[in-house]
C-alpha cells in the first residue's frame, strides 16, 4: 500500500524509523532527555516522536507532534529536540518537523509512561 492509498482510505501514515542505523539508539536516548514541561515523562516515551530517519550521511530527520496543537511550548520543542540530538558524535545535521497528522493519543505512550502517569 502506498502513501496515496493510505490517505484515500483515511489511515494517516507515520513513516517508519531508521531503527537499523548505528546512531538510532543514541538519537532515541537524546530524545528521552527532552520533557514536555507539563508532563513529567520524556517526549519519546510519551509517543510524541513519530519518526526518526537517519540518512546515509548521518543527517537526522525527526517528525514529532505535541499532546495538543495549542501546547505553550509548540514553537520551542523542536529546537529542544535538535539541541539534544546535534551533539551526538557522527550526526551531521538535525531537522525536526512538527505534525499533527495523526493527532497524538494516550495509546501512543509507552508502558513506562503509562505507569509513571498512573494509567496502569
Amino acid at each position: 500500500m502506498n502513501q496515496q492509498q493510505d490517505k484515500i482510505e483515511g489511515a494517516p501514515l507515520i513513516r517508519p524509523s531508521t531503527t537499523e542505523h548505528p546512531l538510532y539508539d543514541q538519537v532515541v536516548e537524546a530524545c528521552r532527555t527532552v520533557f514536555d514541561p507539563e508532563i513529567p515523562v520524556n517526549i519519546f516515551d510519551l509517543g510524541l516522536v513519530y519518526t526518526i530517519e537517519i540518512g546515509a550521511e548521518n543527517e537526522v530527520e525527526i517528525a514529532m507532534t505535541l499532546t495538543a496543537p495549542g501546547c505553550p511550548v509548540a514553537g520551542e520543542m523542536p529546537g529542544w529536540v535538535a539541541d539534544a540530538v546535534e551533539p551526538i558524535a557522527g550526526v551531521k545535521h538535525v531537522n525536526v518537523s512538527m505534525t499533527f497528522d495523526p493527532p497524538w493519543g494516550m495509546e501512543m505512550m509507552s508502558d513506562e509512561a503509562r505507569l509513571e502517569l498512573g494509567f496502569m
